[in-house]
């Protein structure tokens, strides 16, 4: 995956978004201690200053990023997944090619990893899974299946869908390909 060059706003100036957008995309390269605030400036072709009128320190990025990835990639995916207005399977694939599509799994891993060794980042981690799992859970319920068989279901979704992300190519074709067979398993009686 190339990495892009970051578009300033139109003030010229970078959003605090942008700063994390490009930790995010470091550290699924490098992992969290390859977030530092010199080299990611550097990547983004823009002074330190830049920064610090965004974040504090190194620290109060991190802490930011975890935030940033528990929106983004998990609860922005289950709001827009309870808005859709299709059949109980249909939301269920809806979410499926939005996570594969989009590539929201894809910044898992290196939080994974980093929540090994960080309590902090364990618990963002841990809650962000609680909140997946729950929300599968939940769809394949109402798609008609048992509670232990939605649980089941679910939690398979789930994990399939963040291991998935860092096995598939980008390709878009390839991922909703995959996303059809494994849906159509998931949810057939």
């Amino acid at each position: 995956m190339v990495e892009k060059k970051v578009v300033e706003t139109k003030t010229g100036r970078l959003t605090r978004d942008d700063w994390l957008k490009s930790a995010l995309a470091t550290m699924r390269k490098t992992g969290v201690d390859g977030v530092k605030v010199a080299p990611l400036a550097a990547r983004m072709g823009v002074t330190t200053g830049s920064f610090y009128w965004h974040f504090k320190n190194r620290r109060a990025l991190l802490f930011a990023l975890l935030d940033y990835w528990e929106r983004t990639m998990t609860d922005a995916p289950i709001k827009e997944a309870k808005r859709f207005e299709g059949s109980a399977k249909d939301r269920i694939l809806f979410l499926m090619r939005s996570v594969m599509v989009d590539n929201l799994a894809g910044h898992d891993l290196p939080i994974w990893h980093w929540a090994q060794s960080d309590v902090g980042a364990g618990r963002v981690f841990q809650r962000a899974l609680d909140k997946r799992f729950a929300f599968a859970s939940w769809m394949f319920s109402e798609a008609g299946f048992s509670k232990q068989q939605a649980e089941v279901r679910g939690r398979m979704m789930v994990v399939y869908l963040m291991g998935e992300s860092t096995l598939v190519s980008d390709s878009v074709s390839t991922r909703t390909e995959l996303i059809k067979q494994k849906h159509a398993i998931l949810t057939a009686p």
